[in-house]
C-alpha cells in the first residue's frame, strides 16, 4: 500500500451531525478520492464518499458517544453514530494508513483529489464530470480483493426498489416524484459524511416499506425547521425520511436498488459546499434553495 504524506501540523476539526462524536485530524491527508463502491453508497445514501488517509498518530478523537458497528466485510466494519445517524470514523488501526471522510472536516483536506475509485459500481443516474482519473476497483498498489457487492433482498417488480447496506430496511417507490436534487448544505455534509447528499422527493404515499420499518429512527435537528435525518438501527445505513406534516418521503438516492424514476435535476446550497470542491457539470447551481 502507498505511504502516506507527512502531516504539516495544521489540524482540522470535525465532527457527526449532532456532535456526540468529534475528532481532529492532522493534514494535508494523503490518497484522496472519491469512492463509488455499493457499500459507501449504501451505507451514507451518497452518490460517493470521499476519503483521504492519515497515519494513526494523525488522529484524534474530542468526543465520543454510542455508535452502531456494523461488519460490513471480512475485516471492514463501518460506524455511523448512534443518536444521528452520521457515518464516523472507525477506531485508528495499530499501524499503516487510516482513512477518514473529509467532507465532515471544517476545514480543507491539504491535497486535492486523487480520482474515483469503484467507478464499476457507481450509481446509474450519477455521472462523473470532473475528468479525474478513475479505476473500476482499487487503484494500482492495492493488493486486496474486492468484496461482492451487495444486492437487495427483494426481486425486481413494479416500482423502484431501496434497502439498507444489512437488508433489514428495504422499501418500494411507486408513483410520479416530485424532485431531485443535490444539496451542499453543512447540514447534509455532516449527516451523510459525503460532500453533498443527492436526494428523491416522492409523495408520503409513494412508499411502501417492505421490510424494516420498526428499525428506523430518526433524529430531528433541534435548530432546523424540518431537517431530519433517517438510518437503520441495524447498520448505521441512510433510510428514507417520511415527513407526513408536508406530505412528502426524502428518499436518498444512494440507498436505492434501481434507477430512480427522475434524476437530480439542481444543486442546491452550493453557498455552503466545501471550499475545496469544484462542482462539476452543467445542471443549475443555487446558492440556497431552489426557486418553487
Amino acid at each position: 500500500m502507498p505511504d502516506t504524506t507527512e502531516s504539516s501540523g495544521t489540524r482540522v476539526d470535525a465532527r457527526c451531525l449532532c456532535g456526540d462524536h468529534a475528532w481532529r485530524v492532522a493534514t494535508p491527508l494523503a490518497l484522496l478520492h472519491h469512492c463509488h463502491c455499493t457499500y459507501c453508497r449504501k451505507h451514507t445514501g451518497a452518490a460517493y464518499t470521499t476519503m483521504g488517509a492519515t497515519p494513526p498518530e494523525h488522529f484524534e478523537w474530542l468526543a465520543r458517544g454510542e455508535s452502531i458497528d456494523y461488519a460490513s466485510s471480512p475485516g471492514l466494519t463501518r460506524r455511523a453514530c448512534a443518536r444521528c445517524g452520521s457515518a464516523i470514523p472507525g477506531d485508528p488501526p495499530a499501524d499503516g494508513p487510516f482513512f477518514v471522510t473529509a467532507a465532515q472536516m471544517e476545514g480543507e483536506p491539504g491535497v486535492a483529489i486523487d480520482g474515483h475509485i469503484f467507478t464499476a459500481d457507481k450509481a446509474p443516474w450519477f455521472e462523473i464530470e470532473d475528468g479525474l482519473p478513475g479505476f473500476p476497483g482499487f487503484p494500482p498498489g492495492y493488493d486486496v480483493p474486492p468484496c461482492p457487492t451487495p444486492t437487495s433482498p427483494d426481486p425486481p417488480g413494479d416500482g423502484t426498489r431501496g434497502s439498507c447496506l444489512c437488508g433489514a430496511v428495504r422499501f418500494v417507490l411507486q408513483g410520479e416524484p416530485i424532485t431531485a436534487r443535490h444539496c451542499h448544505c453543512l447540514r447534509c455534509r455532516r449527516a451523510r459524511s459525503a460532500l453533498h447528499a443527492s436526494n428523491l422527493f416522492v409523495p408520503t404515499k409513494g412508499l411502501c416499506w417492505t421490510a424494516g420499518e420498526d428499525l428506523v429512527k430518526n433524529f430531528r435537528l433541534p435548530e432546523a425547521e424540518f431537517f431530519t435525518q433517517s438510518f437503520c438501527t441495524q447498520c448505521g445505513s441512510a433510510a428514507p425520511r417520511v415527513d407526513r406534516d408536508r406530505d412528502l418521503v426524502n428518499v436518498p438516492l444512494g440507498t436505492l436498488d434501481d434507477m430512480p424514476p427522475i434524476t437530480p435535476q439542481a444543486h442546491i446550497f452550493t453557498g455552503s459546499k466545501a471550499s475545496w470542491y469544484d462542482i462539476p457539470g452543467a445542471l443549475p447551481q443555487y446558492t440556497e434553495r431552489a426557486p418553487s
